[in-house]
């Protein structure tokens, strides 16, 4: 159990590393330049457009994710445990309504066993977000370097023909949006086809 936990903490201590790195330009930069030496023949000499590259990259990430996430969670214990969680909270209300308090201090007890039960896969689902941001963050760090330079333009709904540079609602990159409706429809399809449960 001490060892799981040590795991969980150096994930979320790497996971924290990782996000600070992002206000750091000179690491942001470094890692974006490194990365274009990878993806910048892809827009340079193969000439794929902006926009596919990221619908590739998003698939590329949304892919290796849910590969991460389906071996290292336990889904169905996850469910066990939010079945018994779910009929614990009826039965405690039951309980309640009908003021058996006999019965109300032998939940409470249950229901300190249960909460640690929801701890530990808490700390389960959040361990594997390091490994995720190890290949992700670097994709992103070269999307906002690369980003100034390009000048491809693409069709939105609602929005018509924009500008990757330009924001959506006077705050929202247009770059971003689209990166997140790509991701969030490729994982979709990859989560169903590996039968991995919602987080």
């Amino acid at each position: 159990m001490a060892l799981k936990d040590h795991g969980g903490t150096i994930a979320i201590v790497f996971t924290m590393l990782i996000m600070i790195s992002y206000g750091i330009p000179s690491i942001r930069d470094g890692v974006g330049g490194a990365m274009n030496l990878i993806f910048g023949p892809m827009i340079d000499d193969w000439k794929i457009p902006f926009f596919v590259l990221i619908l590739i990259l998003s698939a590329i990430t949304g892919l290796y994710s849910s590969l991460i996430q389906k071996y290292t969670i336990d889904y169905e214990r996850m469910q066990r445990v939010q079945a018994k969680m779910k009929e614990f909270q009826k039965e405690f209300r039951e309980a309640q309504l009908g003021g058996d308090e006999k019965k109300i201090k032998k939940l409470e007890a249950k229901r300190d066993r249960m909460m640690q039960d929801q701890m530990e896969l808490s700390k389960q689902q959040f361990q594997p977000m390091a490994y995720i941001l190890l290949v992700s963050v670097p994709i992103f760090f070269w999307l906002l370097y690369r980003l100034p330079s390009v000048t491809q333009t693409m069709t939105l709904p609602f929005a018509g023909m924009v500008n990757f540079q330009e924001m959506i609602l006077g705050f929202f990159p247009i770059w971003i949006l689209w990166y997140m409706l790509c991701s969030l429809a490729i994982s979709q399809v990859i989560r169903k086809s590996l039968n991995i449960g919602g987080l």
